[in-house]
């Protein structure tokens, strides 16, 4: 009988001890501790704004005032390609470990590269030789120079979208925004062509810029993509 008492007496001691030890470790907690599950990645991806190139792989289209396919960037996560309306290969679009753009034709040739810095773009040729500047200024503007320093276009905002001019400010192209859809549209207000495809407004206009050649156009605007402008 003492027996029992006594195995009783150590099984009730056990427990209170165990019960103590619990609340201890529940009082050392964190206050601010909750023992939950981690949130489901995927829904944290899909909750934050994605603005960017890098970050998107759908395919961006860039259309006639008609509807009709003109050109497309196909992007992929370390770069891009660029397509004509029948989805032929014009360019491809890679960038390295430095963050350094590199442009190839379809023939696996280099076309040059584009360079992102403190906020300015160089455009370099197949020899890496500095070819034209595209730069923010401090006013929110962007201006394209060459590399003799000479402006060649600047690029303002208004409260329609933007405006590339000359440097005697002539107007040559409008980028409008409107309902989802980005246009290019001449001095006289013609639609160029359009895209209601996720890409910056600044990145769109650099399509604008003639002094460039298409392809070097489509790795500038997915450089300037990048970072949003």
């Amino acid at each position: 009988m003492k027996k029992i008492i006594i195995q009783g007496l150590i099984f009730s001691i056990l427990i209170l001890s165990s019960v103590s030890c619990g609340n201890n470790q529940a009082n050392n907690s964190p206050p601010n501790q909750v023992n939950t599950l981690p949130p489901n990645i995927n829904e944290t991806v899909a909750a934050t704004p994605v603005n960017n190139v890098i970050d998107k792989t759908e395919k961006i289209k860039f259309k006639t005032e008609g509807g009709a396919d003109l050109f497309a960037i196909k992007q992929r996560p370390d770069g891009a390609k660029l397509v004509d309306g029948k989805d032929e290969e014009l360019a491809r679009i890679k960038t390295d470990d430095s963050g350094k753009i590199k442009v190839k034709n379809a023939q696996d040739k280099v076309l040059g590269y584009v360079i992102n810095a403190d906020g300015s773009w160089t455009i370099q040729d197949a020899e890496k030789k500095d070819k034209y500047f595209l730069k923010r200024n401090s006013d929110n503007t962007y201006q394209l120079e060459d590399n003799t320093k000479k402006q060649l276009y600047q690029i303002t905002t208004n409260k329609a979208g933007l405006e590339i001019t000359t440097p005697d400010k002539k107007l040559v192209y409008q980028v409008r925004i409107k309902e989802g859809k980005i246009s290019l549209r001449n001095a006289s207000g013609g639609t160029v062509f359009s895209t209601k495809s996720n890409m910056s407004p600044i990145a769109f206009a650099c399509f604008g810029l003639d002094s460039l050649t298409r392809e070097q156009q489509a790795a500038l605007a997915y450089a300037v993509n990048l970072t949003g402008g």
